[in-house]
């Protein structure tokens, strides 16, 4: 009986040391995009925001803004790749958003402390309900958000990213 108690021990532990993926990724393949060259450089010139069916996601508008439900993540997932395949850093001054493309840089300023820090958004997420946005630990502490975790910033576009 013992044996058996050990052994299941062993394998619960065991079971305990697996990682998690930090992220769910798309269920389907991603398609290649069909926009040729010329059509980005013409969205960059005219800094149209990238579209998700007929409305923007943010304008690049010095003065459009969104407000956003932030948390932030760091020791459990340092060192392991984000959605865009770059090694999480908690360091770093990064984001994860659901669909703002990858290497879009946001000015995110916490309404709470009137503190601003740039982002670059490299990861997808974060997929727990009410939030929109996941900044690196270092961001959050940066702007004050580490003490009470979640709160609302207000975000700005300053480049759009590519998302390849």
């Amino acid at each position: 009986m013992t044996r058996f108690i050990a052994l299941l021990m062993a394998v619960l532990l065991l079971l305990q040391c697996t990682p998690a993926p930090r992220y769910h990724y798309r269920d389907e393949p991603r398609k290649k995009s069909s926009r040729s060259k010329s059509s980005t450089k013409s969205r960059e010139a005219a800094k149209e925001p990238p579209k998700t069916g007929n409305a923007p996601l943010l304008s690049i508008n010095g003065s459009d803004s969104a407000i956003f439900t932030s948390s932030y993540y760091g020791k459990k997932f340092h060192g392991r790749k984000t959605s865009n395949g770059e090694v999480f850093n908690m360091y770093g001054y990064s984001a994860a958003h659901k669909k703002l493309p990858f290497g879009t840089v946001l000015k995110v300023t916490y309404l709470k402390t009137g503190k601003s820090v740039l982002v670059t958004v490299n990861d997808r997420g974060p997929f727990i309900e009410g939030r929109d946005l996941d900044l690196s630990y270092m961001a959050a502490k940066k702007i004050g958000l580490v003490r009470q975790g979640v709160g609302q910033v207000k975000v700005r576009v300053v480049k759009w990213g590519s998302d390849k």
